[in-house]
């Protein structure tokens, strides 16, 4: 594994010592990167020893890339190298299936990372504002490393998330409001409390967790880039750090080719990045009355808007926001003529996928990676409710 040779504020490029714990860029408050010196993994033969070494490795899952990671003994569930399932309709689509993840959803590798570096310093308590899946996470490995994680979510959160969160024995606090609302809890409260504020790009482990879905899906599709991502953005962590593991890729000469079109899929009930997309804006504005029943995809403002709209820039992709009606209507689809039982984030990245084939933006013959960044049976109150399904009541 390689030591950590810096940090890199992601707005003004400074230089930060990496020999502690560090949240934002203490010169203009942006979010950080993690860097290292990877001159010795360069080549092909450093990249075909990551699958050798993991057929051998007592840790599973995104630690298979630890060559790229920081070197520490990581608190692991078995988190990543997720399942790529080929779509039954279209020849090219392919749906990554962090549904598979522990605690089921992609925050077991961002969190699980965080979880891990936290521990290698010395932490004792984190907090997280979070819209659900989030919550389940971090209190998950927060009970693997022995650390207390103290928790804000909005009181509509999605039931399976509260029950988790509380099972896993984190202390739990229910907003009357959304994750913006969460998170100022969380910042007014912070430094009273002792805690390590772990909120979305606000520290820079989650995105090394999240970058492994850049490293597995190209792996998984022999070392080669697709032409276009779907990824369901909230927080937007994931895109970030599929776009960070391209870069380091390209670096390592482990990939050729052209970067895919990264898509950041919205839903029209709060989508403030395809909004500042469309109108060419650097940041965005935060969203009013958002309302969705991906929740997900519930966030106002991200913290890091700056640097997905310009991710999504660089590699000509687009962002698009899509109704509900659409979400819920593709996980019947999905469910019935797949077998596969999206979240409503992940119904998004699909209903997008059918509208960036029908406006010609993408071919049928492009090779494709959505995300289903959740298990849709976390979900089945809301998608109960959004379905008109109800338990039927005992026979008189």
């Amino acid at each position: 594994m390689p030591t950590i040779d810096r940090f890199e504020c992601s707005r003004c490029k400074t230089a930060i010592p990496a020999n502690g714990p560090q949240t934002l860029c203490p010169k203009c408050a942006g979010s950080l990167y993690v860097r290292y010196d990877l001159g010795k993994l360069h080549g092909t033969a450093a990249r075909d020893a990551v699958a050798k070494d993991a057929a051998h490795s007592p840790w599973l899952g995104m630690w298979r890339y630890r060559s790229v990671l920081p070197d520490v003994q990581p608190v692991t569930l078995g988190e990543g190298w997720t399942p790529m399932l080929r779509s039954r309709r279209y020849a090219n689509l392919y749906v990554k299936e962090e549904g598979a993840n522990p605690t089921g959803s992609f925050k077991a590798r961002g969190l699980g990372m965080a979880v891990t570096m936290a521990r290698h310093y010395g932490i004792r308590k984190i907090a997280i504002p979070s819209a659900g899946n989030a919550a389940g996470a971090l209190a998950a490995y927060c009970a693997a490393a022995g650390i207390e994680a103290y928790i804000f979510v909005p009181r509509d959160v999605p039931f399976a998330n509260y029950v988790e969160a509380l099972t896993y024995s984190a202390n739990v606090t229910l907003v009357d409001g959304l994750i913006s609302d969460c998170g100022r809890m969380v910042a007014e409260r912070k430094d009273k409390e002792g805690w390590f504020d772990i909120s979305t790009l606000k520290e820079p482990f989650r995105v090394e967790g999240k970058k492994t879905m850049g490293y597995e899906l190209v792996e998984q599709l022999g070392w080669e880039y697709p032409e276009a991502v779907f990824y369901p953005t909230g927080g937007g962590v994931g895109l970030i750090g599929m776009w960070k593991a391209f870069g380091e890729l390209e670096e390592l000469g482990w990939v050729k080719g052209k970067r895919p079109k990264m898509i950041a899929v919205q839903s029209a009930g709060c989508a403030p990045i395809p909004r500042a997309f469309e109108q060419g804006a650097q940041t965005s504005e935060a969203w009013k009355n958002a309302a969705t029943v991906a929740s997900g995809l519930r966030v106002p403002k991200a913290y890091g808007d700056y640097i997905i709209l310009e991710d999504v820039r660089a590699s000509g992709g687009t962002a698009l926001a899509v109704p509900d009606q659409e979400i819920v209507a593709s996980i019947k689809d999905w469910a019935q003529n797949e077998g596969i039982f999206l979240s409503p984030e992940g119904a998004a990245a699909t209903a997008a996928y059918d509208r960036l084939l029908a406006n010609g933006f993408l071919k049928p013959s492009d090779r494709v990676v959505l995300f289903n960044t959740g298990a849709g049976l976390k979900y089945v109150d809301v998608i109960a409710e959004a379905m008109n399904i109800q338990r039927p009541s005992s026979a008189a």
